[in-house]
């Protein structure tokens, strides 16, 4: 039977690489290309703050394609839009018209994602959607993967977060308001191993500085 091609909106996190793993478990898409928002300005992932080296290296080890869309660092929700829309159309007019996301349960983002794919005959599929985040992550870890914290909302979380590998460690240490995959934005991670990685994605952790109210750290190809 074969599969149908979908595209894969991709963070290099924990939430999107769980939704890669349903999707090839499932066997019913294959995934034609990951799509990933670079800050050009950073050269690195946006929000994220992963070095675009270490994406391209977790990409090669996934044995998936990615593309790179290109932003500004202080670029507008239409830029964004603008610049996803040419990258989409282009598989679009091949036939590929769906798009996966590591969403789990924010309404409100998916309903922009939704309506923002039907403008342009695209479609979402969901397949961590509506989760309990708790089981999320334990699953995560149970399976293998391995993540590191990069990006810490400092409004919510001190520093010392920043460069944790999540694990039950780092799910003690949370504080009980903190929802445990940071599904309100209070982290954000870089998946470097896992069981569908070929090779694990070497790194040394680098500083840890604020922008903003976030704070970021750095990782450090090896």
């Amino acid at each position: 039977m074969s599969l149908k091609p979908v595209l894969m909106s991709w963070s290099g996190g924990k939430d999107s690489c769980l939704a890669l793993y349903e999707i090839q478990r499932a066997a019913n898409h294959r995934v034609v290309s990951l799509l990933t928002t670079v800050t050009q300005d950073f050269d690195r992932i946006s929000m994220h703050g992963v070095r675009r080296v270490l994406l391209e290296r977790q990409a090669a080890s996934l044995g998936v394609p990615l593309h790179q869309v290109l932003i500004t660092k202080d670029a507008s929700n239409k830029e964004y839009d603008t610049n996803l829309i040419e990258t989409v159309s282009r598989y679009r007019d091949q036939g590929r018209d769906s798009v996966v996301f590591g969403d789990l349960f924010l309404e409100d983002i998916k309903t922009y994602r939704d309506q923002f794919l039907a403008r342009h005959d695209l479609c979402g599929i969901y397949p961590v959607w509506m989760r309990n985040t708790t089981e999320f992550i334990s699953e995560f870890i149970a399976l293998g993967f391995k993540a590191v914290i990069t990006c810490v909302n400092g409004e919510v979380l001190d520093s010392s977060f920043g460069g944790m590998i999540i694990d039950e460690n780092f799910l003690a240490a949370l504080p009980a308001h903190v929802d445990p995959c940071g599904e309100n934005g209070e982290f954000h991670t870089f998946v470097y191993d896992g069981p569908n990685f070929k090779e694990q994605v070497n790194f040394t952790i680098g500083e840890t500085v604020r922008r903003d109210s976030f704070w970021f750290c750095d990782l450090l190809p090896q």
